[in-house]
Formats: structure tokens, C-alpha cells, sequence
């Protein structure tokens, strides 16, 4: 057991009835483990419903508040201030690991050992960071510096996303076209799919246009939705056009569908995430527009957006580490493909 924590054997040593899986995939899971565990946190103390349902039911909760010295009621646990200090202590810990790992190329040498291992000091280290964040001093200085760090971090995690996105759609679009010669099921199935993708984020664009527009104002709105409609519709006449195909033989209707539907869903986040608007209607009453009827007041539009969000995020972090990584994926980002698809030994 203190093997399986602190060296690198594999849990199977501890537990006879784990499955023999492979170090490197063994190594994702546990980082993608400790990640999911960290974000989790978040959500909770994101969660105003978790925070009030604990100063109920946890007895002498002012009392444990006040002494580990979080304010009287534990407000500096919660709240976003909260989220983004146990999240700088997380990016510190992986990229304290990105820097350890660089140029290894052997699963033996001694970096390899300490990053294939060690997991419960390692649990204690991003515990002991996440931690250490809270105590850091000017913390209006540090919370304005990183929310830039925070959106200069989300565009390219988007912009690399929706790159990798593409790669897959075109693996997957490849796969059946090839299975399509030896029966038509295939054809049908890849045609259903698309129009169902389609089907969606045609149904959310009017949807958005529906609730968050109003005819006398929310023109930022108006034209974040007409524009992105319009990029999905330019990106799907690109798709199938005749120097994409002569190029890439594979590109369809099916990558573009996949991005319309990720892109509409960018589109919801933004808008739900937009203050809203207040004018005079015809009795000079203040109104708010731009938001749902249904979510004024109960955040349910911002619910959505959290779960989806959250879905797939760990939806990716779950595939990349449980999938190899490969030539392939690296290839995509540079703009290269077909070529053969093999493990990067020094990944």
C-alpha cells in the first residue's frame, strides 16, 4: 500500500481485482483524477445552495470558521475570488509538473519515475498550493491580473479544442465513408447524424434569437447571433466546397455540423452570461430584456450553461487521458492530415 502512494508501482498491486492497464494511461488518469477532484471543489464553492445548506446542518460552523480565519461565515471560501485562488494553485502544480517533464524520453529515467508515481505526495503538494493561494498578499492586485490570465487561458483552450474537434470529426467522417463502400448503412447513418447536428443548432440559434432578443434594444445580441449563424453557415459552404474536397477528400457536412453545434453553445454561454437590459414599456415601467421570462431572477439559463460546460470539460479531460496520444492529434494542429497515426514515445 505505501508502495501504491508513494512509489510507482501500480495500483493492482493493492488491489487484486483492478484491471492491468498501461503505466502512461495509469499516469493520465491519476492527473486527470487529481483535476476533476479540484474542479469539483470549485463547483461547490461556487454553489450558494452548498454554502447555505452548511452554516445549516454543520454544527459550530462560526466557530470553525473563525478559526481557520475564513471570515465569520466563510465567506472567503466561496464565491468566484475563492474558485480563482484554488484554481492558480492548480495551474502552479500542473505546470510545475510541465516544466519537470520537459525532454524526457525514456520511462526509466528518474523524472519519468517521479512523474509516474508518487501520487499521495503529490495529492498533499496541490492540496498544500490550492491552500497557499488564499494566503497570497494584495489580493485585488492578484484577482484583476488573473482574470486576463483566465481569458487569455480560455481563448486558446477554445481555439485548440475546436481544432481537435475537427480532427476527430474527420477520423469519424473517414471511418464510415470507408464502411460505406461495403455496405450503405453507413451512408445512411452519416447523413442522419449530420442533419440532426444541423437540426440542433438550427433549433438553438432560433431559440437564442427567441429569448435573449427583444425589438427594442439587445443589439449586441442581435448581431452576436446573426454573426455567428452567419460563420456557421459560411463554414459549412467551405466544407463542401471544391478546393476544401480536392484537398481533403474526407471533409463534409459532418465536421462543419459538429462546430455549429459547439459554437451555438459558446453563443448561449456568452449571452446568458450578459447583464441584461431595462427600458420603459408603453406605462413607463422598467422591464428587463434580453434575458429568458422563465430564468429572471432564478439563474436557470446560467444553471445550464454551468452543467453543459462542466459535461464537456470532463467529457475531453476523460478522452485525452484515456486515449494514446498521438502523432496524429499534434499533426492537426499544424494542419496536417492523413498521416499514419502512431504513439508518441516521448510524450
Amino acid at each position: 500500500q505505501l508502495a501504491c502512494c508513494c512509489g510507482i508501482a501500480a495500483c493492482s498491486l493493492c488491489c487484486k481485482c483492478c484491471p492491468k492497464i498501461k503505466q502512461s494511461t495509469s499516469t493520465r488518469f491519476m492527473y486527470a483524477l487529481y483535476f476533476m477532484l479540484v474542479t469539483i471543489i470549485c463547483c461547490v464553492m461556487m454553489s450558494t445552495t452548498v454554502a447555505n445548506e452548511m452554516k445549516m446542518h454543520i454544527p459550530f460552523y462560526k466557530q470553525m470558521c473563525k478559526s481557520i480565519q475564513a471570515g465569520e461565515m466563510c465567506e472567503k471560501l466561496v464565491g468566484y475570488s475563492a474558485v480563482y485562488k484554488v484554481c492558480f494553485g492548480m495551474a502552479c502544480f500542473f505546470f510545475l509538473f510541465f516544466l519537470f517533464t520537459i525532454k524526457i524520453n525514456s520511462s526509466k529515467s528518474c523524472r519519468a519515475y517521479i512523474h509516474n508515481g508518487f501520487w499521495l505526495i503529490k495529492l498533499i503538494l496541490l492540496a498544500a498550493m490550492c491552500s497557499g493561494a488564499f494566503f497570497i498578499p494584495d489580493q485585488d492586485t492578484f484577482l484583476n491580473a488573473w482574470r486576463y490570465v483566465g481569458a487569455t487561458g480560455g481563448f486558446l483552450f477554445i481555439a485548440i479544442q475546436l481544432i481537435l474537434l475537427v480532427e476527430f470529426t474527420h477520423k469519424w467522417n473517414k471511418n464510415w465513408t470507408a464502411g460505406a463502400k461495403h455496405k450503405q448503412m453507413w451512408n445512411g447513418l452519416l447523413a442522419l447524424v449530420t442533419l440532426t447536428l444541423y437540426s440542433v443548432a438550427v433549433a438553438a440559434l432560433v431559440l437564442m434569437a427567441l429569448f435573449y432578443t427583444h425589438s427594442e434594444g439587445c443589439m449586441y445580441n442581435k448581431v452576436l447571433i446573426g454573426v455567428h449563424g452567419g460563420l456557421c453557415l459560411f463554414v459549412s459552404l467551405v466544407a463542401i466546397s471544391p478546393c476544401v474536397q480536392n484537398r481533403q477528400p474526407h471533409s463534409g457536412l459532418l465536421q462543419s455540423g459538429v462546430i455549429s453545434c459547439y459554437v451555438m453553445y459558446l453563443t448561449f454561454s456568452a449571452l446568458s452570461s450578459k447583464p441584461p437590459e431595462t427600458i420603459l414599456d408603453e406605462n413607463n415601467r422598467n422591464i428587463t430584456i434580453c434575458v429568458p421570462e422563465f430564468s429572471q431572477g432564478l439563474h436557470r439559463d446560467e444553471n445550464l450553461v454551468t452543467g453543459l460546460g462542466t459535461t464537456i470539460l470532463f467529457g475531453c479531460i476523460l478522452y485525452s487521458c484515456l486515449t494514446s496520444t498521438t502523432r496524429a492529434s499534434s499533426e492537426a494542429l499544424r494542419g496536417i492530415y492523413g498521416t499514419p497515426e502512431s504513439e508518441v514515445s516521448s510524450c
